[in-house]
């Protein structure tokens, strides 16, 4: 038997009737209340009619899809042996293919169609292009420049046009070259 056990029982009468007498007052409080208000309250709850419950959505079927990769890249692989193999392809091709080694000049950050030629000038007797970009720079060319995103050799400037030539992707790992050009708007 524990010690507080002991105590209990041979204990102090007049402790343990105080205790049953707090003990009583505190419960007898809450059985002399008025709880006719919450009975009320359950009634009417009971009384609502009930409501109808939704049925469960319908459960789709999906179709299992079988996985076959016969065929397909290994995307675990390197890219890099893919593009090697496609300019392989493209020098075995017809030969037209871009420098990749270049360094990029300054106007095939742009897009051709953003750019336009505004004049030119002689210098040295020289005749060179005017262009202006699509963030308002007039960056001044000659023959020989690049220009436009799909590496545009600028290949004759007259005072009106300034011609060049494209090299543009065609099928997958091969190029061809188109004519364009820039032609004095202002």
């Amino acid at each position: 038997m524990s010690i507080n056990k002991i105590v209990w029982l041979g204990g102090n009468k007049a402790i343990r009737l105080g205790y049953l007498a707090i003990l009583s007052i505190g419960l007898s409080a809450c059985v002399n209340e008025d709880v006719s208000d919450l009975t009320q309250y359950i009634a009417s709850i009971k009384a609502r009619p009930k409501g109808a419950i939704d049925p469960l959505p319908e459960i789709k079927v999906i179709e299992p899809f079988a996985f076959k990769p016969e065929g397909l890249r290994d995307p675990f692989h390197a890219m890099e042996k893919a593009e090697e193999s496609t300019s392989i392809e493209a020098a075995i091709g017809n030969g037209i293919k871009p420098d990749f080694t270049r360094r990029k000049e300054e106007l095939e950050a742009f897009p051709l169609e953003t750019l336009k030629m505004v004049g030119t000038v002689v210098m040295k007797s020289n005749l060179w292009g005017l262009v202006k970009a699509d963030d308002g720079t007039i960056h001044r060319v000659k023959e020989g420049n690049y220009i436009g995103k799909n590496y545009g050799k600028i290949i004759h400037i007259v005072t009106d046009k300034i011609e060049l030539m494209e090299i543009v992707p065609d099928k997958p790992g091969t190029w061809r070259e188109q004519q364009a050009s820039l032609v004095l708007t202002e």
